[in-house]
């Protein structure tokens, strides 16, 4: 389980393909404080750490992992959010992240407003996944809250701290992320759709 709310930031620093798995080297602050075994988010997406070398780690993204999230476009050098899963008994300061992303999405407009901006962001609806107005979405694995929720897509106001620490402020029109929708929504979802 995670939080959303991201601890630091990683550099692809390797990426190597065996069979269906995607086998990826990242370089990290966090790297002194991980053991293999341990799972981290990167953009979101729950991944093991199998290996620890000298200042890298590597995860590695089955089949699975590729077809369903961005992993399969990132590239040496891309920049990922990081957050290690939480402890029991630690604050939730964000809400409850399990790492399993639903669907990619894409950066559809990016408006400065003040200080603030806010990126809207489209997904395919056929899903069935759903967002609704002050709940809480994942974007590769930040923690925030939907404003202008639609049936297809939604928007995010990003604060300035939360800009300069992820991976947001690369972000363009056209940049595909990784989507977390809520849990408990999936599970109204799921139980409106068999009635």
């Amino acid at each position: 389980m995670f939080t959303g709310i991201i601890e630091t930031l990683g550099i692809v620093k390797d990426l190597q393909k065996q069979d269906g798995n995607l086998h990826i080297n990242v370089s990290s602050s966090l790297l002194n404080e991980l053991k293999i075994d341990q799972s981290v988010a990167h953009n979101g997406v729950c991944l093991t750490v199998v290996a620890l070398e000298n200042d890298t780690y590597t995860v590695t993204a089955i089949q699975e992992t590729i077809d369903k999230t961005n992993v399969g476009d990132w590239k040496i050098n891309d920049v990922v959010n990081l957050e290690r899963a939480m402890k029991l008994g630690d604050r939730l300061d964000g809400h409850l992240v399990q790492g399993h992303v639903d669907q990619v999405g894409i950066c559809k407009s990016i408006e400065e407003t003040n200080g603030s901006w806010l990126f809207t962001f489209e997904y395919d609806a056929s899903l069935h996944n759903i967002t609704i107005e002050k709940g809480s979405i994942t974007v590769n694995g930040v923690s925030l809250t939907v404003v202008n929720s639609k049936t297809n897509e939604f928007s995010v106001a990003i604060i300035p701290y939360t800009f300069d620490h992820t991976n947001f402020n690369s972000f363009k029109i056209g940049t595909k992320v990784n989507l977390e929708f809520d849990v408990i929504g999936k599970y109204v979802s799921k139980l409106h759709s068999i009635r």
